[in-house]
Order: structure tokens, then sequence, then C-alpha cells
């Protein structure tokens, strides 16, 4: 706890968002030294705004404290970007939080995920779609992401959940807050069955502008997202745009060009989503999520403690997106042909597996 107090005091400062805090951070990486007692880095000094400044100097340690008492409740983590459970897909993005906090099961966080977004107001077969095509790709190995509101999101958690799948909730509120509250039930089995996950620290009430910045994450922690039903002004659409941004794959399922909730959808499709009818053409269309789902069960992986510290060191630099050879060599500074002893090693513990043009992919962790 004495380390992640700092995290969490970092993350509380006025006026400093997350890329310049990890810009930052790439000079100083130890928050406690931004708090040093001893006097603050003078380059620190330099580059920070005055009020992000006067708050470095003076804390709130009254409220982190009772946010390291949120953290001490079962099941409650608090993972910032150097801890080694913080999901690689979601810290790739430029603006990664610096924080997350989670109800559940962290690891959950670094499954292979789709997101599953829509309308809050959905037709019957919006519903039933998002229902079903959850369900679908939770048997196929897939954990479904979205944003536990009412409609396409409520339906896509559900439908996983039935399926007996994973799912995870991106709040824009505090954990300790169920929005809307007439999902607090469905909190709690994604709680068992999965994990919910926010950026902002627990007694943070749902203010508009927190859910434009929750679509980032929900569309950063997954390899793609999946747009059900959406109305040309629908907050999906955010979702959409900042997969793109990510450099991640968008879908669209078409609907009725009666139907203004069908407008958002075929926006999309006129930009360039994929057009979907069906679960395979998902599957098939993002190889690495493709490969990993069709092994149902996936072998069991042995605990990465068992690893010595080189293999430990490069499998660390293995995404569960594709990662080549020569990405891998920049990445560990290791030669060629030893890396390949160690990739052939780790393969065969079933801690990575093959993928397409002499690529790596880390396995789905066990959740």
């Amino acid at each position: 706890m004495d380390d992640i107090k700092y995290w969490l005091a970092l993350q509380r400062i006025p006026g400093l968002g997350p890329v310049a805090c990890r810009a930052l951070l790439n000079r100083h990486p130890d928050p406690r030294q931004w708090f040093s007692a001893g006097g603050i880095a003078p380059d620190l000094i330099k580059a920070l705004p005055k009020g992000a400044l006067t708050a470095l100097r003076t804390p709130n340690w009254r409220a982190i404290e009772a946010d390291l008492r949120w953290l001490e409740k079962p099941g409650h983590h608090a993972l910032t970007l150097h801890d080694p459970r913080y999901p690689p897909l979601l810290k790739e993005i430029h603006d990664a939080p610096l924080v997350l906090y989670v109800r559940g099961n962290p690891v959950s966080l670094s499954s292979l995920q789709l997101a599953i977004v829509g309308s809050r107001n959905p037709s019957p077969s919006g519903l039933d779609n998002a229902r079903d095509f959850a369900s679908a790709l939770t048997q196929h190995g897939l954990t479904v992401t979205s944003g536990l509101a009412i409609g396409i999101d409520g339906a896509a958690h559900h439908g996983a959940l039935a399926a007996g799948g994973t799912t995870i909730a991106v709040a824009a509120t505090g954990l300790d807050i169920v929005y809307p509250a007439r999902h607090r039930d469905l909190a709690e089995e994604i709680f068992a069955a999965g994990a919910l996950v926010s950026e902002f620290a627990p007694g943070r009430p749902p203010l508009p502008e927190a859910f434009p910045r929750r679509n980032r994450i929900i569309s950063g922690l997954s390899l793609g997202t999946l747009v059900v039903e959406a109305a040309l002004s629908s907050g999906s659409l955010i979702t959409a745009r900042a997969a793109l941004e990510q450099g991640r794959e968008v879908f669209a399922i078409p609907g009725s060009i009666h139907d203004p909730r069908a407008r958002g959808c075929h926006a999309l499709l006129r930009q360039g989503a994929k057009l979907v009818e069906c679960t395979q053409d998902i599957l098939e269309d993002l190889d690495a999520i493709a490969q990993a789902a069709r092994a149902l069960t996936p072998p069991s992986t042995p605990p990465p403690s068992t690893l010595d510290a080189t293999a430990a060191g490069v499998l660390a630099q293995i995404d569960f997106t594709p990662s080549t050879i020569d990405m891998l060599v920049e990445r560990t500074g290791q030669a060629p042909e030893f890396l390949l002893h160690i990739l052939l090693d780790l393969e065969l513990a079933n801690y990575i597996t093959s993928a397409p043009a002499g690529a790596y992919v880390r396995q789905r962790p066990e959740t």
C-alpha cells in the first residue's frame, strides 16, 4: 500500500492528464519522487501547470486514505501502469489511464476481448442480437466488454453471463457506485464472473464528461468493437471512433433504412466498418482472436514464477496481438538466434502460440 498511495495521489492531481503524466513518468518513473520531502525535481516544476504543482505539494491524503480503505476489501484492486497485471492492449493507447480500479478478477482484463456497444433505447431485435452475439463469442473463448448502460450494453453482459462466459464492465463512476442503479444485480454478477473497471476513484459520481473518457477504455481493452444499434448521435459512435484511432477493428450490424437506431451503424459501414451478419464475420477478420477462439478449452499455463528471469522478461514483451521476431529483438535487446530458443521454450510451455508471418501471440490467461 505504501507504493500505491503515491499513484493514487498522482491520479488525483487536477490539470494533469494521462498523456502528459505518462510522458513525465518516462523521466521520473517512481511517483514517490514526485512527492519527495526533499523537493520536487526542477524539470517537473517547469513542466507542471501551476494548479497541478500546488496539488503535488499538498496532496489530499485524506481522500487517498479513503481509496486505500476501499482497496482493502476482497476483490478490490488498483493496477498502475507499472503493474504487470495492467492489460497490455490498453497500455498501448496513448492516453491509457495511470491507474485502473478493479472489482473482480484483474487477470480477465488481459483476456482476448471484443467490445459490444449500442443504443440505450434499442429495438427488440437489437437486444436479441446483442445477447446472441455475446453468448456466441464467449463460447469461442472471447471476453465481452461493454459499459454497463441500459439497452445494448446490458444485453451484451447478460448474454455473456448466460453462456457461462467472462464479461467486463467499464464504469464512468467510481466502483462504489453502480450506474444505472437498476444494474446493481448485474454488476454483482459481473463481479463474480469477470471484472468491473474504472479510471475514477471511489466516490466519483456519474458526470457527463466521464462517459466519453470511459468509452476509450472499452475500445482500448478490446481487439475490436461491435456496434449493434446506434443513432447518429449515439455515444457508441464515440467508442467506434476511439477504436479506429487506437488501430482496432470496428464491426457494425446493419438495420432497416427506416429505423433511426440503424443510422449510426450505416454511417460506420460507409466509413469502412465491417458488415456483420454472424459471429464468423468477426472471427475471420481477426486472425489473432480467431486462432485463440478455436481452442475452446485453452491449455492451462504454469504460473510465470516458474520462468527464469530472462524468459519472464521476454514473455512480458509479447502482446495479445501478433509480435514479430524483429519487434521482439527491438523490445528485448536479445540476439535473434538466442531469442528463438526462448520463444520455442515458451511455446512448448503454452505461454505463447505462433501466429501467421512468423509472429507470436500471448496465450489467453485462465480466468
